[in-house]
């Protein structure tokens, strides 16, 4: 039997999460709004600053 022909069946895997099944902290909403609104900013204001 090769290694290949070796599955095991790990059934329930409670300390594996995928990110669309974490919640989120309010925490975490802030820090993602603040980058948007930088990276907006950046984005588009400094051109509109240069022109």
């Amino acid at each position: 039997m090769s290694d290949h022909d070796d599955h095991h069946d790990h059934g329930d895997e409670d300390g594996r999460v995928t990110s669309p099944m974490q919640e989120f902290t309010m925490s975490q909403v802030t820090t993602g709004i603040v980058i948007l609104v930088i990276g907006v900013a950046v984005t588009f204001g400094l051109p509109l600053l240069l022109a």
